[in-house]
């Protein structure tokens, strides 16, 4: 499940914090933990210090947004109305196939997880997650050659990664 509490360090942390209005150094500490309770306490949403999906549809970083098994929330309840299958708010392991069998009909990599790539093409998310939206979400990683330099038309590139790909914690 992709949240961002107390521990984790890496970009998403930088964007949450940036969002929140803390020093952004990456690190998820005491003050970024008490900020986003504060947030969540003036938006209506569960304070508990960890941002999920629904606290980054609220903050307006649809780039953040990754639904996994475990994710559960009116995001996932969204998906599941999308995808036509039961919606009870909880990404189990029928979500999971539901989001693989959408993935492959459209061309996606089918790993069951949906993060804005996957959600750019369900129409009930298309005004959320925007091309903008969609290239936030991958790290910045330079596209580069086999060869190490920047790639040039033509050429075999690596993919960017996802900017969850960032993501240590403490204890990793």
């Amino acid at each position: 499940m992709a949240i961002l509490k107390r521990g984790l360090a890496g970009e998403p942390v930088k964007i949450l914090q940036a969002k929140l209005g803390v020093n952004a150094d990456g690190q998820f500490g005491p003050a970024t933990e008490e900020a986003l309770k504060a947030y969540q306490t003036a938006h209506g949403l569960s304070a508990d210090g960890i941002a999920g999906p629904d606290t980054f549809f609220a903050m307006g970083l649809p780039e953040l947004i990754l639904l996994t098994e475990g994710s559960h929330g009116e995001a996932v309840k969204k998906l599941q109305t999308a995808l036509g299958i039961a919606a009870d708010g909880k990404f189990g392991p029928g979500t999971e196939k539901a989001v693989m069998e959408f993935q492959q009909k459209n061309g996606l990599e089918a790993d069951g997880m949906a993060g804005p790539v996957t959600l750019a093409k369900i129409d009930a998310f298309k005004d959320i997650f925007t091309p903008e939206a969609v290239a936030k979400a991958q790290s910045g990683t330079p596209v580069v050659g086999a060869d190490g330099k920047p790639a040039a038309a033509g050429v075999a590139a690596a993919p960017k990664k996802s900017i969850w790909q960032s993501i240590t914690g403490l204890f990793s």
